[in-house]
């Protein structure tokens, strides 16, 4: 068993209760690579936020799961070092998928956990994330479930459609799992194609697509139910144009790609919202940077060469996010 607060890391539940009072959303960022967390430790730091680093049951396969424990401890460490004496960061399960995946995470280390059931019958979910609630709470970690179905595809993680969080549900089913924070969907959706063009419409101007509104009447129905609960919003990467088009122009093929806008992001973030996931938007950046160094660099085959290119375009992103988007930006607790 290992203790997470041996490793330096920390739970949600504080981070949570301040950015729910103080208007602003926590970045909670995937990671599967030592240079995605470089990145989001070092905008952390020089941003002076809290972070929730996250990673899905096909990250901890990719990157095994006792480097991931000392991946984490590194990542305190490392915050440490580049001067931020007290940083608060999250080693987080995003979409666990059974109690035995979630409970392997909290032997090895991590301070929150998510437990999937959003795609069970009502009554199976609320079971299981009792299972997972009951089981965190021992060691004083934090749980995450889910309410409702994104569309998308992200890892393990499919769905065709998406079904709106019902509003009507939240109360019985937060006091009944006792979870600590609740994702809903409200019309985001997971990967890089978060919506169809069929959904959209396009500017006349630029031909881009025009994504659909979030149910905010949705997301404000569930804040009267549950006032002050920790609303958790996932499938929130912006899908930046540039990105997408820098990946076109040195022989990607990303056409229609499109998220959410930041400015939806930026309201979500000022309401009950109080962490907003972003995955698409980081390997969008790093890919990016990897297909330019190497169509303007063809002799280069030192991964250095284009890998420090990537985490400086990555970092750039994860520093715009927390100080435009999510206003995180000097809400550590010291």
């Amino acid at each position: 068993m290992v203790n997470y607060k041996d490793l330096g890391l920390v739970n949600t539940r504080e981070m949570f209760k301040r950015a729910v009072a103080g208007g602003y959303a926590i970045p909670a960022f995937n990671f599967n690579t030592m240079e995605q967390m470089q990145a989001i430790v070092q905008a952390a730091v020089e941003t002076k936020s809290p972070v929730i680093m996250q990673v899905s049951k096909g990250a901890r396969n990719y990157a095994n799961a006792t480097i991931l424990r000392y991946m984490a401890e590194g990542a305190v460490a490392y915050a440490k070092e580049l001067g931020c004496a007290h940083p608060e960061i999250v080693l987080h399960l995003d979409h666990g998928d059974s109690f035995e995946l979630c409970k392997d995470c909290i032997d090895m280390g991590f301070s929150s956990v998510m437990y999937d059931g959003s795609a069970l019958p009502y009554e199976e979910n609320i079971k299981i994330s009792r299972q997972v609630v009951e089981y965190a709470h021992q060691y004083d970690v934090t749980v995450e479930c889910e309410l409702g179905v994104l569309a998308g595809v992200e890892d393990e993680v499919a769905s065709e459609v998406s079904h709106y969080t019902k509003p009507e549900e939240v109360i019985d089913f937060a006091t009944r799992t006792g979870c600590d924070s609740l994702a809903i969907s409200i019309g985001t959706s997971h990967g890089a194609y978060k919506f169809k063009p069929e959904q959209c419409t396009r500017d006349p101007k630029t031909g881009k697509l025009v994504p659909p509104p979030l149910a905010f009447d949705v997301l404000h129905e569930i804040e009267k139910k549950l006032p002050g609960f920790p609303i958790v919003l996932h499938g929130s990467s912006s899908v930046p144009q540039e990105e997408v088009d820098t990946i076109n122009k040195f022989g990607g093929n990303l056409p229609d790609a499109i998220g959410i806008p930041e400015d939806q992001l930026r309201e979500a973030s000022k309401s009950a919202v109080c962490k907003i996931n972003i995955d698409s938007d980081s390997r969008l950046a790093m890919t990016a940077a990897v297909r330019k160094h190497l169509a303007e660099h063809p002799g280069d085959f030192d991964p250095r060469q284009y890998l420090k290119p990537a985490r400086e375009n990555m970092k750039k992103m994860y520093i715009h996010k927390i100080v435009n988007v999510l206003g995180s930006d000097g809400k550590l607790a010291q």
